[in-house]
């Protein structure tokens, strides 16, 4: 979540959801649509809002790869063990079949 403030209250911050962020608009007031259709008008600039829900995203994706290698203590797994009954490439997904060859 990214704290903002409503327009004229710049003493009661908010957390908005950066999820729920369908556009950030600028009429001059800058205006959050939201995905439930509520509109917000917010004291930030929509540089800020922009800058501050890339901040808050790189935050979750920077946590994610700390949090991507083994705990500690932990033996590496051995490779799983290869699919039995695939010949050859494993089978390719196409939305148009293959001409025969």
């Amino acid at each position: 979540m990214i704290t903002l403030n409503r327009l004229g209250h710049d003493n009661e911050p908010f957390l908005l959801n950066v999820e729920m962020i369908v556009t950030v608009e600028s009429t001059p007031d800058t205006v959050i649509t939201l995905a439930t259709g509520a509109k917000i008008v917010v004291a930030q600039t929509p540089a800020e809002v922009a800058a501050a829900v890339h901040s808050y995203r790189a935050a979750v994706l920077a946590d994610a790869f700390k949090r991507r290698g083994r705990p500690a203590g932990l033996a590496a797994q051995p490779p799983p063990a290869p699919l039995v009954g695939i010949k050859g490439d494993a089978p390719r997904l196409s939305a148009v079949e293959d001409e025969p060859t």
